[in-house]
């Protein structure tokens, strides 16, 4: 192995017959209770009473609430008197529909196992760290972008009282999104910005404020559907705005823009972030949509998902459109997601001409759609770093840029010590982003008899750990992993392997 830092009594007693608290049958009878009974043991036979050899239901060895309170300390503790009483409450229902049925009643111990796991599924806690080894570095799962040192202090800073709406130089009111839309418009070399609480929200803005009641042509083959099982024409109806398909699924030319529609109000390019249509298929270009759109007067508004700023030189990232690149070939407005590639936190950035993107600031629904004061803060620490050039110091770009030889030497590590082997791999970058590419890297797998239970051992683990199933193995990802945590992965693989 490598280190990765480098006594019963002998006659059963007889059933008492004594009236005790509780002990009456369903029909007024005594009910036979032994004197070893114990809180959580329910005798043989217990829950059915008989009549003349007809068993019936006998409710009473449920133990009342108050009973079963008075053993639930722990849960009172965690949710609550009355949370924990209801839970409880509904235990005992379950049982005795159960008893009812002809199943003996459950003891006090099941009773309270049944009431802690309602509780914990109807209050689950906030979201927990996980350690992401599936080589996913956008896992819209997992949360997507991860936060940089810098937007995690910020975040901190900005959780209790801040200057959200303050100017601190005059005493008076300020604006919320001012040191937002600045940091925003500079990084997308757009003439204006706004960023609200999602890219779906961002478009459902421009269409409700832009084109109301009017038409908005898009392509068939861009009638997308993002997660959730939300769909482009539901949102535009949503929106307001009349949709008007143009072209066909796998064709659609620039020419069939210059003609639909009798009432235009924009034209709307989306781009297919998590598919592609390939083959005898035809789009056409920003640029020509954008002379189009010159020519009907209408603006042109490119969704281009995934938030990344500037068109960039890796492979991996070839035909993804960039928010600057969009507005130069032709856009007039622009909007993506600020969790992907930007690498900050859920938000969804609007920007391109000024008049544009301030009716959209004007509008009331805005308001309605307007970030909270710790996105915020997360958005401008993440803007920051990439106005000063320290794009790596943002964790998915480092992440993505990861050097290869590392991710190599620690993945031989960990398989030496857990008894993998290291294959070629590839990482994703996710969140829909560049479906169609990967980045190259290396990957360890490790052989076990059953891959899925060896998964949810590693899901059940504090911190829990994802990984990848591979046909009869698990495979590790160290691509989206801190170095500080191989340790740890090791430690747990070798459990789960047991």
């Amino acid at each position: 192995m490598t280190d990765l830092s480098g006594a019963s009594s002998a006659r059963s007693p007889r059933a008492s017959v004594l009236p005790l608290p509780g002990a009456v049958g369903a029909r007024g009878r005594l009910v036979a209770v032994s004197p070893d009974r114990r809180p959580g043991l329910v005798p043989r036979g217990a829950g059915m009473a008989h009549d003349g050899g007809m068993a019936t239901p006998d409710l009473s060895a449920l133990p009342g609430i108050d009973v079963l309170l008075g053993g639930a300390r722990d849960l009172v503790e965690r949710h609550g008197r009355a949370a924990t009483a209801a839970a409880l409450r509904r235990a005992v229902d379950a049982a005795r529909h159960d008893v009812r049925s002809g199943a003996a009643a459950p003891g006090i111990p099941a009773l309270l196992a049944a009431a802690a796991d309602d509780l914990t599924s109807r209050r689950p806690g906030p979201p927990r760290r996980v350690v992401n080894a599936t080589g996913v570095v956008l896992h819209t799962n997992l949360g997507r972008a991860p936060l940089s040192t810098e937007a995690r202090a910020a975040v901190a800073e900005a959780a209790g009282y801040c200057d959200l709406e303050y100017d601190l130089a005059t005493g008076r009111r300020g604006s919320r999104g001012a040191r937002v839309d600045l940091l925003l418009a500079e990084a997308a070399c757009a003439e204006s910005a706004i960023a609200v609480n999602n890219a779906a929200a961002a478009l459902v803005l421009a269409l409700s404020t832009l084109a109301a009641g009017r038409q908005v042509l898009v392509s068939r083959g861009e009638l997308v559907e993002i997660g959730g099982s939300f769909r482009l024409p539901e949102i535009m109806r949503a929106s307001g705005a009349r949709l008007v398909e143009v072209g066909t699924t796998n064709r659609t030319r620039a020419s069939d823009y210059a003609t639909a529609g009798d009432d235009v109000a924009l034209i709307l390019k989306v781009h297919p972030s998590n598919y592609r249509i390939t083959g005898f298929s035809e789009a056409p270009t920003t640029a020509q949509l954008g002379a189009v759109a010159r020519t009907r007067d209408v603006p042109l508004l490119y969704d281009v998902g995934s938030g990344l700023l500037e068109d960039a030189e890796e492979p991996w990232l070839a035909g993804e459109p960039s928010v600057a690149g969009a507005l130069a070939a032709g856009a007039d407005l622009v909007c993506c997601s600020g969790d992907k590639l930007l690498g900050g936190p859920q938000a969804g950035l609007l920007v391109g001409r000024a008049g544009l993107v301030s009716a959209c600031r004007s509008a009331p629904l805005s308001r309605a759609l307007r970030l909270d004061k710790l996105r915020i803060a997360a958005l401008v620490a993440t803007l920051t770093a990439h106005l000063r050039g320290a794009q790596t110091e943002v964790p998915t770009w480092a992440l993505l840029r990861a050097d290869q030889g590392e991710l190599a030497d620690r993945s031989a590590r960990l398989a030496d010590a857990v008894g993998g082997t290291v294959v070629d791999g590839a990482s994703l970058v996710g969140g829909g982003a560049a479906p169609d590419r990967a980045v190259p890297g290396t990957l360890v797998r490790i052989g076990v008899p059953s891959p899925d239970r060896a998964a949810a051992h590693l899901r059940a683990g504090a911190p829990p750990i994802i990984v990848r199933i591979d046909d009869d193995a698990l495979l590790v990802d160290l691509r989206t992993v801190d170095p500080g945590e191989d340790l740890l992965i090791a430690d747990r693989l070798r459990a789960a392997r047991r």
